[in-house]
């Protein structure tokens, strides 16, 4: 495991964590030390704990509770899984709020309100934006309250692991061919199964349906073009698989909270758009003013 620090504040530590374990790597029994939310990027991997199991692909979440044990494991064919991890000091933690149950979300299927935002932490860590990455890490910890505290979690069934596999593949190639016009009958071709028994399995497995995952792979990646490319919103629109402008425009603004223009202007360093945001979900701007802009060195280490 290749654990990169990217930045470190009295609020928050932002972690990119590349892992290379290999399918049928032995698994272990860890346990986290802190709060945390962390944002699959690439890959997929199993999570368990406190007797659940989840299966996170790109734009899931992993939440992290102090004293909780854990297992990832790597059951698939795919090598490798990268995660941006936000570790949140406990006075975080107490202003953004969240009761036990939120804190112990453990795994959250890809959620827009919260893909786009980790596209955009993901550009920061690679320096092609402005913005700064302490205040996007209290941007996405604060959303994920925000969006968990008010879902209704149902506990994900079980499913064999052939099955797992066959959902996650599925997911992987969607996200991979989400640009193209993707139909149900299509992915469910492509998977080796009836339409009926994909969608059964897909929603089992990852929580969501394949047509939500579409749309929201279809937001990911809008985000990341937003953040880091200066084409037009229309053809970033139609590059990425939407097919009507006015729908990706509220598409997205329903998943950022702002349009697709405003979340430009933001990746590109408009502190006002910050601010806006920050002061609408917390009611008080003293988490904007008490943010520390030092940063430690970004150190890597490796296990």
């Amino acid at each position: 495991m290749l654990v990169t620090t990217e930045l470190q504040t009295d609020a928050i530590r932002v972690s990119s964590y590349c892992c290379d374990a290999e399918p049928g790597a032995r698994s272990f029994t860890e346990m986290h030390v802190d709060h945390s939310v962390s944002y699959v990027r690439k890959g997929s991997f199993g999570y368990r704990t406190r007797g659940n199991a989840y299966e996170l692909v790109a734009g899931s979440v992993l939440v992290g509770c102090p004293g909780d044990e854990y297992v990832c494991t790597h059951d698939h064919h795919v090598c490798g899984d990268e995660c941006l991890a936000f570790h949140l000091s406990p006075g975080f933690v107490d202003l953004i709020g969240g009761d036990q149950r939120t804190w112990r979300a453990a795994g959250l299927p890809p959620l827009p309100e919260l893909m786009v935002l980790g596209e955009l932490a993901q550009v920061a860590t690679q320096g092609q934006t402005d913005v700064g990455l302490d205040e996007l890490g209290m941007w996405f910890a604060s959303r994920f309250v925000e969006v968990a505290s008010g879902r209704d979690r149902e506990a994900r069934q079980s499913a064999a692991p052939r099955d797992r596999r066959r959902a996650v593949d599925a997911a992987m190639w969607i996200d991979a061919h989400s640009h193209d016009d993707i139909g149900l009958e299509g992915a469910a071709s492509e998977a080796g199964l009836s339409v009926f028994h994909f969608l059964r399995l897909f929603s089992q497995v990852l929580g969501v349906t394949p047509h939500q995952y579409l749309v929201r792979s279809r937001l990911r990646h809008a985000a990341r073009l937003l953040a880091d490319d200066d084409r037009p919103v229309t053809d970033v629109a139609f590059d990425v698989g939407f097919a009507d402008l006015s729908n990706f425009v509220r598409t997205f603004h329903r998943a950022a909270g702002v349009s697709p223009r405003g979340f430009r202007k933001a990746a590109k360093g408009d502190r006002k758009i910050f601010q806006d945001r920050m002061a609408a979900l917390f009611n008080d701007d003293r988490l904007i003013h008490s943010s520390s802009r030092k940063s430690s060195p970004c150190t890597t280490t490796s296990d």
